[in-house]
């Protein structure tokens, strides 16, 4: 096929498409479900045990954000309609959510915490814990936490503090009288975030073959009664906030985006308040009185049997030792591997593209040191003139970013499209932001209203009298911890097409200027949607025409309408399609006569499924098929409002082993894999045989 034809019209941003009457899953409840499978994870005999305990903490940290962006945006949204069935909506979403976390802590308080204890590794309360115990942690809160602490008890003068965003806090209902003979019932306590959540008991306190943990909580109310002297404490609940955390910016009316998101972050913590979390022992009386304050209707109240921030028990799976006898309570290590049949050690990247063509590498299951390797040569070659490259999540601590500072100290041209509005990430962009405007690198922040989504680096070098390109895509950030964590494929080439594609669409989030249509590269919001229905229907008309029709796809999220349309479609002309969707997914696979040749899978395994790929076949020919990598989810808001690419695999070794290990093992998957059912609800396909994410351990040297 021809890509030339993808990219017809790109000079403006294409339109949503309406959506139709397609059967579809919310897609809240779509997310929702998600979290399920996940905490599934937690259920496992299979997972080491302080695994089981991550995939809890993961599904709070889902769950905040949840609350955070998603039910916050749903919200505001059911408020500005205000009718009968938004409402009704709402409540039942509400239902959903409660539901879930009531699964979770059951599901921590029955099978994952008993299961640590046995193996040794306890959270001890005031009760359990020995007369050694007690004096130690006496001495820690008095050394450690009473200095942070300082309680506000209420009255006029005194008004209910400003609650942080997920910090943890104390009500107390007190009894007698104050210093001044007054009789002010109701104190808060905030508890700091620089202190620990969870805190190791001293070895030599604790059962041989034991490890011993408090929670901060748990010391805190211990010693609840010395914070408040001449008064007796008659009642008292943990209890948290949750708010609504997006940055409302707009673009349009601001001069100095960064200056304005920078301003945005110190009251980020303070929005809108979604969601209060108290413990299930709380007393009607103070959940009542803590819904006033935050203006919450009974709906958003979640009583919770346990902690009420269950992401922090993270400190306690970092806290805990590895055992020498027994099953590992941690997944066993997997080092990334180099690609050194592709890339030997210490060859150069740009003489390796030149000479041997594209280099493609599949993390975590091969190591990203080639593209910091890529990016480092880059820096230190005398022959290379400019860098360019996106930026979307890096993380606070990157060794990319040190790289581009030295380049730009070096005195090459750097130019670096930096995301603001990545969310969560909007601190630790700007600080980067500022760094490299310090030392000369341009910095752009792409185009008002559209996320930069795309993960491109650019390098352009002189050799001889001529100038050569090279480029690095990638379906994920450029993030090495996260490297290790998520499926993703990086690709780099000197392909003369692809480089200047990229130089052109760094050209454009610079000038915004309307540049020459790409030649390889889909580019959302213009052209990718379009291109993509435009495959779909390609292969629906092979259907209809008795061709072999295939659609196999790999993405985090099928949520966009006008793709579900075109995807059913071809489903009712005969068309074959199988879709590995991680997250929220939309479409209701195998409802009759809609979309009964469409399957759907999940894949929940020790990695994060991060990788988009989109495989179409029309013919019998080699030229009757087409493969896209890609750095955007078919979701509307990467097809409409963000930069994102796509660009094909055309060399056939490299479109075969796209195939071979990102789509073939996950179609296979019998022991991660989750199939969606009609109703919209998934089943485990089993918990015994192939898993794709050992079977590629295994084939990069993991034993």
């Amino acid at each position: 096929m021809s890509e030339d034809r993808a990219n017809e019209d790109s000079g403006r941003p294409a339109a949503p498409v309406a959506p139709s009457g397609a059967a579809l899953l919310g897609r809240e409840e779509a997310i929702l479900e998600f979290n399920r499978r996940v905490l599934a994870q937690a259920e496992r005999d299979d997972v080491p045990l302080l695994e089981r305990l991550r995939y809890v903490t993961i599904v709070s940290s889902n769950l905040d954000e949840f609350f955070e962006v998603r039910f916050a945006d749903y919200l505001e949204a059911v408020r500005d309609q205000d009718t009968a069935e938004a409402r009704r909506e709402l409540e039942a979403l509400a239902v959903s959510a409660h539901a879930i976390i009531d699964e979770q802590y059951a599901l921590f308080n029955e099978k994952v915490m008993p299961a640590l204890a046995r193996a040794g590794l306890v959270i001890l309360n005031h009760a359990e814990r020995s007369a050694a115990q007690r004096r130690w942690v006496a001495q820690f809160f008095e050394e450690q936490v009473r200095p942070l602490l300082l309680p506000v008890s209420l009255d006029p003068s005194h008004p209910f503090p400003l609650v942080a965003n997920k910090s943890l806090n104390f009500i107390v209902r007190l009894g007698q009288r104050d210093a001044f003979g007054r009789e002010n019932q109701i104190a808060i306590v905030k508890v700091p975030r620089v202190l620990p959540r969870v805190i190791r008991l001293p070895d030599a306190l604790c059962k041989r073959g034991q490890q011993g943990f408090v929670l901060l909580s748990s010391v805190i109310r211990a010693h609840l009664g010395s914070l408040f002297p001449g008064r007796t404490v008659d009642a008292f609940s943990q209890f948290r906030v949750t708010r609504d955390s997006d940055l409302a910016v707009d673009e349009r009316e601001v001069v100095n985006l960064r200056q304005a998101l920078r301003t945005g972050l110190t009251t980020r913590h303070f929005g809108q308040a979604i969601r209060l979390e108290v413990v299930n022992t709380c007393p009607k009386e103070l959940e009542q009185f803590l819904l006033a304050q935050f203006a919450l209707p009974e709906a958003a109240l979640y009583r919770v049997n346990g902690p009420v921030n269950l992401v922090r028990l993270a400190q306690l799976i970092d806290q805990a030792s590895d055992r020498d006898e027994g099953p590992a309570l941690r997944f066993a290590a997997f080092e990334p591997a180099w690609p050194e049949a592709r890339l030997a050690r210490g060859r150069s990247v740009f003489e390796r593209l030149r000479q041997d063509g594209d280099l493609l590498l599949h993390h975590p299951f091969e190591s990203f040191e080639p593209v910091v390797a890529f990016l480092r040569e880059a820096v230190h070659d005398p022959d290379v003139l400019a860098i360019q490259q996106t930026i979307y999540r890096t993380g606070s601590d990157s060794v990319l970013m040190e790289l581009l500072l030295e380049a730009a100290r070096r005195g090459k041209e750097v130019t670096v499209v930096v995301e603001l509005k990545a969310r969560f990430d909007e601190e630790a962009n700007i600080n980067w932001a500022e760094r490299l405007e310090a030392v000369g690198a341009q910095v752009v922040y792409g185009i008002v209203g559209l996320k930069t989504h795309a993960k491109l680096l650019l390098v352009t070098r002189r050799e001889g009298h001529k100038m050569r390109r090279y480029v690095h895509l990638s379906t994920g950030n450029y993030n090495p911890r996260t490297a290790r964590l998520y499926t993703d494929v990086g690709y780099l080439s000197a392909d003369p097409a692809l480089t200047g594609d990229a130089e052109a669409i760094f050209q454009q989030l610079a000038s915004q200027a309307r540049t020459r249509a790409p030649q390889r590269l889909l580019t959302a919001p213009f052209v990718l949607h379009k291109r993509l229905v435009q495959l779909i229907r390609q292969v629906a008309e092979a259907a209809r025409a008795g061709k072999p029709a295939r659609i196999a796809a790999k993405f985090n999220a099928l949520t966009d309408v006008g793709l579900i349309d075109a995807l059913i479609a071809a489903s009712r002309a005969g068309a074959r399609i199988d879709l590995v969707v991680r997250g929220a997914c939309m479409l209701r696979p195998g409802v009759p006569g809609v979309s009964d040749n469409i399957r759907v899978r999940s894949i929940v395994g020790r990695f994060l499924e991060h990788t988009r790929v989109m495989y179409f076949r029309w013919g019998e020919g080699d030229e009757d098929e087409a493969l896209y990598l890609s750095s955007a989810d078919w979701m509307g808001r990467n097809m409409f409002r963000r930069i994102e690419l796509a660009w094909p695999v055309r060399d056939p070794a490299l479109r075969q082993r796209v195939i071979d290990e990102c789509l073939v093992p996950y179609l296979h998957d019998t022991r991660d894999a989750w199939a969606m059912q009609p109703d919209g609800s998934y089943r485990r396909v089993s918990e015994q045989g192939a898993s794709a994410q050992q079977a590629l351990m295994r084939r990069y040297g993991w034993t």
